[in-house]
C-alpha cells in the first residue's frame, strides 16, 4: 500500500534522523476525550517484547511493513482515536504523517521479554516520561505484572510508581496495565480470575504520588462488575490475543463497555490481524460497540 512512502521513510531515517523530532513538533494534537467521552486506541507494542505470534500463527507480526500497512488502515477508520506503541513504531507513523489529530500513547517498559527467565523484571527500556512530554505525546503506558514469588516484582512496582508520578507532573495520562502473575511449568501466566484482577486493580490504583492522571487498562473477565467496583479510575478494556470467535469476543467487549467507569477499548492483534484479514471491517465492528 505504501511502497513509495516506505522508500522515503528509509531515506529519512538514514539521512535525516532529526526529521522524527520535527514531525513530532508539527503533529496536530487533539483533546484526550472528544464529545463522546470514549476512546478507541489501537495497540502495537507487542513486537518490542518479542511477542510476534498472533492467534497461533508464528511470526505474524514479523514484517514491519505489513504491520504499518495495517496500522495505517486502522488509524484512517472513523471512530479510531489513536495508537499505543513503542518509539520505533510511533516514529515510523509520525514520518508517514499518520498521527495528526490522533491520541498517541508511548509504551514504556518492554524489558520483560516473552518467555524469558527475567520476564517479570519489566524494566523501562522504551519511552520515559520526559521524552513522552518532549515529543508531545498524550500519555505513557506501563505493564505491571505482580508475581508474589519473584523478588524482581518489587523493582517493577517501584519503577511504575515513579513513572505514574512523573507523567502526572507533566499533566499526562499514565495508563497502567496490571496483572497478578505466576510461573506455571516455567511459563509466566496472568491470573484472570475475578479476585486476582480486583487485587491487581487495588495495587495499581495506588501507584505513584497521585492518581489524578492514572487510567487502567484491564482484561475482560468473569465478574467485571466486581472489577469495576474496585476503582473510580477511568478504565479501558484490553483486547489481547483472543481465542474465541469474533462475535463472542465483541459480545464480551460490549458487555464490559456498558459498565460505569469503562471509557473505551485498547485493542491490537484482534483488530490488526483478524481471522478473515479484513482490518477495516474488524476495526469498524469494534468502533460500533462504542
Amino acid at each position: 500500500m505504501l511502497a513509495d512512502s516506505y522508500a522515503e521513510l528509509r531515506e529519512l531515517r538514514a539521512h535525516r534522523p532529526a526529521a522524527v523530532a520535527h514531525a513530532a513538533a508539527q503533529r496536530r494534537r487533539r483533546p484526550l476525550l472528544g464529545g463522546s467521552g470514549r476512546l478507541m486506541i489501537v495497540a502495537a507494542d507487542h513486537p518490542a517484547r518479542g511477542a510476534l505470534d498472533v492467534g497461533g500463527v508464528p511470526g505474524a507480526m514479523a514484517s514491519r511493513y505489513d504491520l504499518l500497512d495495517r496500522l495505517v488502515v486502522a488509524l484512517r477508520r472513523p471512530g479510531v482515536d489513536g495508537v499505543l506503541a513503542t518509539p520505533d513504531i510511533i516514529e515510523d507513523l509520525l514520518l508517514l504523517g499518520a498521527l495528526d489529530d490522533k491520541i498517541v500513547i508511548g509504551s514504556m517498559n518492554r524489558a520483560g521479554l516473552q518467555g524469558s527467565r527475567f520476564e517479570i523484571d519489566d524494566r523501562f527500556t522504551a519511552y520515559d516520561p520526559s521524552t513522552i512530554a518532549g515529543m508531545r505525546l498524550d500519555g505513557g503506558k506501563m505493564l505491571c505484572r505482580i508475581d508474589h514469588d519473584d523478588p524482581a516484582t518489587a523493582s517493577t512496582l517501584e519503577a511504575c510508581g515513579r513513572a505514574v508520578s512523573a507523567l502526572a507532573g507533566h499533566g499526562l495520562m499514565a495508563m497502567v496495565e496490571p496483572f497478578l502473575s505466576r510461573r506455571v511449568d516455567g511459563r509466566l501466566v496472568n491470573d484472570l480470575g475475578t479476585a486476582a484482577v480486583v487485587k491487581s486493580v487495588a495495587i495499581a490504583s495506588a501507584l505513584g504520588t497521585t492518581s489524578a492522571y492514572t487510567w487502567l487498562k484491564l482484561p475482560v473477565v468473569d465478574g467485571m462488575e466486581q472489577v469495576m467496583e474496585a476503582t473510580t479510575l477511568p478504565t479501558l478494556i484490553l483486547g489481547g490475543d483472543p481465542s474465541g470467535g469474533p462475535q463472542q469476543v465483541y459480545a464480551s467487549w460490549a458487555k464490559a463497555l456498558a459498565l460505569p467507569g469503562v471509557r473505551g477499548l485498547v485493542v491490537g492483534r484482534a483488530l490488526l490481524y483478524p481471522p478473515d484479514g479484513d482490518v477495516a471491517g474488524a476495526v469498524d465492528a469494534a468502533v460500533s460497540l462504542l
